[in-house]
């Protein structure tokens, strides 16, 4: 029997390694995008960017040095040039799916970076392997712009898991659903009528603003929202703005928010303020036929009769007040239990000399009517 060739002894001296294993090797050399990688085979393997990583503008050198110990999957065995194809890509993928199986078998709660926004969700990775997130999972609300989720860490789960058709399925709507329902459960228990609390508006419409209490939404209506008139809530509430408010009143999830503080009422001291014989500054309101209505202070509207505004005959209030008008007048009679108030300017004229007030006429017809 023949002894054995150098070549033979020294092919023996080296290893065997098959396509698919996972090999260990040491870098030998490292260019923009190739590493070269000692692996103990009797050829060294070669990692193109490609099967690095999924970033084509990486440059290797700023992540791999010589001397690093790394693994690697074998793609080929031979090139045909007589080199291992190595990819470090996908056995990160192949570990990847691995902890992605075990986290939807255990209903675990995982955390990675939106690595792309889609027309129809977001990408995230987990140790190179890709999960999708549709847009109807990404939000317990429905957004039309997922942009803002662009390189952003997000928690989600996994719902669906088949590597084998490529199709892994991330929801971080139920999350937000479970801890939005904690939050609620926690809120409800500690707050009651008559609590004052913090939020922030949620959104605006014409009848009112949705209030976030952190935990469930509370309804401030347009008629809760000052002791006065509002004819434009979104003139006085943005989107965002921090606002204290009172619990008026709570119907199941249904919470009911105010802006009318007892404490603020301006009927408390109104008694006072507004004696009949006060005289006082008010602005026109609103008009009917037969009076105007005129704001006093936020909260108080006083009544001035169509038959008060003047000594000489008037025969609706615009004929002579504008609505915005600034008008002095006497009080003539103030009800708190109801919270009525008259007015008269004509209180206020001077009645002309020798005549007396009831024989003043402002035309003929009026002479001849009495």
């Amino acid at each position: 029997m023949s002894e054995p060739s150098f070549e033979q002894m020294l092919n023996e001296s080296f290893k065997t390694i098959h396509t698919g294993e996972v090999v260990k090797g040491t870098v030998l050399d490292v260019k923009e995008d190739q590493i070269i990688l000692n692996i103990g085979y009797k050829s060294d393997g070669i990692i193109t960017r490609s099967e690095y990583t999924n970033n084509n503008s990486l440059d290797l050198r700023t992540v791999v040095n010589v001397g690093d110990e790394m693994e690697a999957k074998v793609m080929k065995v031979n090139d045909g040039d007589g080199q291992v194809v190595l990819s470090y890509r996908r056995l990160a993928a192949d570990r990847g799916n691995k902890r992605l199986e075990e986290a939807y078998n255990n209903h675990e709660v995982l955390k990675a970076k939106v690595v792309q926004v889609l027309n129809g969700g977001l990408s995230v990775m987990v140790d190179e392997a890709r999960v999708f997130i549709p847009a109807s999972l990404v939000s317990d609300t429905y957004e039309r712009d997922l942009t803002k989720y662009a390189d952003q860490e997000i928690e989600f789960v996994i719902t669906e898991f088949n590597p084998r058709r490529r199709r892994i399925i991330g929801d971080r709507k139920q999350l937000m659903l479970a801890k939005k329902a904690e939050m609620q459960k926690e809120l409800f228990e500690r707050i009651k009528p008559g609590d004052v609390v913090e939020g922030v508006v949620k959104n605006v419409t014409d009848f009112g603003a949705f209030i976030d209490l952190g935990g469930a939404d509370g309804l401030l209506h347009i008629s809760e929202m000052s002791w006065g008139r509002i004819e434009n809530p979104k003139k006085l509430f943005k989107s965002g703005q921090k606002v204290t408010v009172l619990i008026k009143d709570i119907q199941g999830t249904k919470i009911a928010l105010s802006l009318k503080f007892p404490d603020q009422n301006p009927w408390l001291h109104a008694a006072e303020k507004y004696a009949p014989g006060t005289v006082v500054t008010g602005r026109v309101a609103r008009m009917t036929d037969f009076g105007a209505f005129v704001e006093l202070e936020p909260g108080v509207d006083a009544l001035l009769h169509v038959s008060q505004i003047a000594r000489r005959h008037v025969d609706k209030p615009s004929d002579v007040l504008k609505v915005g008008q600034e008008i002095e007048a006497e009080i003539v009679d103030f009800n708190g239990a109801e919270r009525k108030i008259s007015l008269s300017m004509k209180a206020l004229e001077q009645a002309p000399q020798n005549q007396d007030e009831e024989t003043v006429y402002s035309d003929p017809e009026e002479r001849s009517e009495q």
